[in-house]
């Protein structure tokens, strides 16, 4: 049920109602559900029993199953089609250019030929199109001698280069492949990476650098490794200056507007990052313009990115000190039944934050008492470090709403389970930064005392203000709250203004 369910929520309005018109055609009966099942899907308001009652009037298990496998196989054919229908188009017309061409060659007719031969290449290079270039070249080549005018050793370097692109995006593909695995197993499954250097490694062992030239997918999927490489060692300042240029590079390919979902998925990637580098004003800039290539093709891309959108939006609000405006963008998107389970506990962790932060305690606990499912659940679904961050939070807030008994068997889970791999990972400081938590936690009266500060100041391995991650100067700042007896929210903000300070003067 979840997967039909997740194919209906990536269809436009447009594509909704195409693909009723699409079943309507199909049917042979006009009483057919599979129409009836689809709209309520679209509602999202019911529930498989719900459902199976809606369209039968009781509960016909057996016949309700038949008809989802039968929608299921309806949406793929529907989706294959369209797809076929606007990716295959250029494919198609470049083929008939080399078949054409081809029947002049062999009728010894090469003028028409070459200018047909031509007219291919040009359409083909602009979509990046290297396998079909290749037809073109070793079919120019082959004829090169019918026209005395052509240069063939300039034909035999355009051929030489289009093998060289062909190959890059091959060993790019393949690059993209490896890390996404590797990064699978480091975010779920809990292994001990070091991801900028498996980065490097595979990078070099494919001989790719930055500089070469690729086509828009290419780049997107570099944009991509190089982002992961920012999400291992939490250094967005290193990728910012390439994420920038390299989206002004796709600006100018002519065909940006036929890779929409690319085009909006490295928008969010910059503004996320810029986030990440406490430059809230300028992400907030690219989010805007992520939201408005959102709308384009009847909002085709709309809902696989909504709650991202959202969530970075309100996070940029957040620390620009406009905190009841991200509360309020948080608390109006519905995440209960959304098919996007990542985004969705985000965007709950955000918002237990944010009350969290403003001191409404109590909204914080009503919020996270949503979270009843085990760790290991939210591991698979959204990451170790997600899960390590939720349980940091559950601790310090049962330690403010004075939960004295649950903030003790919460320390000792966090230490039972997350010592070894903390340790593993080189991340000993959430484990320095826990102690003092706990040392707080049994002796209030010691947070204010200059030996506690001095301890703390000088325990850590603090990175300059603007280079530490955005997360960390947060948890941080309830402890610096704590031995300031000062505001949560305006200790973060301060340490945020100090960030940009420093930022601005480098």
């Amino acid at each position: 049920m979840n997967n039909l369910k997740h194919l209906v929520s990536t269809f436009s309005t447009k594509e909704q109602h195409q693909f009723i018109q699409y079943l309507e055609k199909k049917n042979k009966r006009k009483n057919a559900k599979n129409t009836d099942l689809f709209k309520h899907l679209i509602k999202n308001e019911l529930n498989s029993k719900e459902l199976c009652f809606k369209l039968y009037g009781t509960h016909k298990k057996d016949a309700y199953h038949a008809l989802r496998k039968r929608l299921f196989k309806s949406i793929i054919d529907f989706i294959a089609n369209n797809r076929l229908q606007e990716e295959k188009a250029i494919d198609m017309q470049i083929i008939k250019y080399i078949v054409a061409s081809r029947n002049c060659l062999e009728n010894k007719q090469h003028q028409i030929a070459y200018k047909i031969l031509d007219k291919a290449e040009t359409l083909a290079k602009e979509y990046f199109l290297f396998t079909l270039l290749n037809e073109i070249y070793h079919t120019k080549i082959q004829y090169a001698y019918t026209i005395p005018s052509l240069d063939l050793d300039k034909l035999v370097l355009k051929f030489k280069d289009n093998q060289k692109n062909h190959h890059l995006e091959d060993q790019l593909n393949i690059v993209y492949a490896q890390i996404k695995k590797t990064l699978n197993s480091y975010t779920h499954k809990g292994k001990t990476l070091d991801l900028e250097t498996i980065v490097n490694k595979t990078l070099n062992a494919h001989n790719i650098s930055l500089s070469d030239s690729l086509s828009f997918k290419s780049l997107y999927q570099l944009i991509i490794i190089v982002n992961i490489s920012a999400f291992a060692t939490k250094d967005y300042l290193k990728i910012e200056p390439f994420l920038i240029n390299a989206y002004h590079t796709i600006l100018k390919h002519k065909h940006r507007n036929k890779q929409l979902y690319y085009h909006i998925q490295i928008l969010y990637t910059i503004a996320n990052a810029l986030f990440r580098n406490k430059k809230f004003n300028d992400s907030q800039k690219y989010l805007a313009l992520m939201h408005e290539y959102m709308l384009n093709q009847k909002k085709k891309h709309y809902t696989s990115f909504n709650l991202k959108h959202k969530l970075l939006l309100a996070l940029n609000l957040n620390y620009s000190n406009n905190q009841t405006a991200a509360i309020h963008t948080l608390k109006a998107i519905d995440t209960e039944r959304h098919i996007d389970i990542e985004a969705a506990l985000d965007i709950r962790l955000a918002l237990i934050m944010l009350n969290f932060q403003k001191g409404d305690l109590k909204n914080a606990h009503q919020i996270f008492s949503k979270f009843y499912h085990t760790d290991k659940w939210y591991t698979e679904k959204a990451g170790k470090e997600w899960v390590i961050k939720k349980n940091l939070i559950e601790i310090l807030l049962h330690i403010d709403l004075n939960n004295i008994d649950l903030v003790e068997s919460r320390l000792l889970s966090f230490k039972r389970s997350y010592t070894s791999y903390l340790k593993d990972i080189n991340q000993q400081r959430v484990l320095t930064y826990l102690g003092f938590v706990e040392t707080y936690y049994k002796n209030p009266e010691q947070a204010n005392s200059t030996k506690f500060r001095e301890t703390v100041e000088n325990a850590f391995n603090w990175k300059e203000t603007y280079r530490e991650d955005i997360f960390v100067i947060s948890f941080y700042s309830w402890l610096k709250g704590k031995m300031k007896s000062e505001n949560l929210y305006k200790i973060t903000l301060d340490l945020i203004k100090k960030a940009q300070k420093e930022l601005s003067g480098t």
